[in-house]
């Protein structure tokens, strides 16, 4: 089997799970480690060893900075992550944060505005077969669950793309329904291989 066709079959075979697990018991779960040997992060000229394959998670996505009222607000500083569980061995994300005041692309476009940046990027080697993947954004209150298969020697790239809160109607500049990055993050949309598919989400807006 060559490594093209084991990629596909990773993209046909990534499927969702149909759990009920609400969003703060998923997170919950994204952050708890119970195993070491599912996945190891992938050094600087490292090749991929037999019976592994490669998984590389991508995300882009912006905040607010932090609340002035609250202590415990991580948002716009280097406390946000992104967390990562397969297999019950967990990763914790840093996104290095960057100032960004960006003009609208568009009339809805929902990162238009000063805020913080965030790129997570992180490359692993996953041991092949069926994992179960939990990624979570804490300081949202969002987490989503996949079951995924890696065959052996295969290559793999998820982008979690972030789906922002609902403006409120006083600052929409339309009657049209606009998100914007400053009313948080309520959902997390994954894409695999460039292909987007639509999973059930679990977010604190919507369960």
């Amino acid at each position: 089997m060559n490594r093209i066709t084991m990629t596909v079959l990773a993209v046909v075979t990534l499927a969702i799970l149909g759990g009920c697990a609400g969003t703060a018991e998923l997170a919950r779960t994204a952050a708890i480690a119970t195993r070491q040997d599912v996945f190891v992060e992938k050094a600087q000229g490292q090749s991929l060893p037999p019976g592994y394959a490669e998984l590389r998670v991508v995300s882009s996505l912006k905040t607010h900075g932090p609340e002035t009222c609250s202590r415990k607000d991580v948002h716009g500083t280097p406390e946000y992550k992104l967390l990562l569980n397969i297999g019950g061995q967990t990763a914790e994300l840093g996104g290095d944060p960057r100032p960004e005041r960006s003009e609208p692309l568009g009339l809805r476009d929902p990162e238009a505005g000063e805020g913080m940046r965030y790129r997570f990027t992180q490359t692993l080697y996953v041991r092949e077969g069926t994992h179960h993947m939990v990624v979570a954004l804490p300081a949202d209150n969002v987490a989503t669950e996949r079951e995924i298969i890696l065959p052996e020697g295969s290559s793999t790239t998820i982008v979690l793309e972030p789906g922002y809160g609902t403006a409120s109607p006083r600052s929409r500049p339309s009657s049209y329904t606009v998100t914007d990055f400053r009313e948080g993050i309520r959902a997390l949309r994954v894409v695999l291989n460039a292909r987007p598919f639509k999973p059930r989400e679990l977010s604190g807006s919507s369960r």
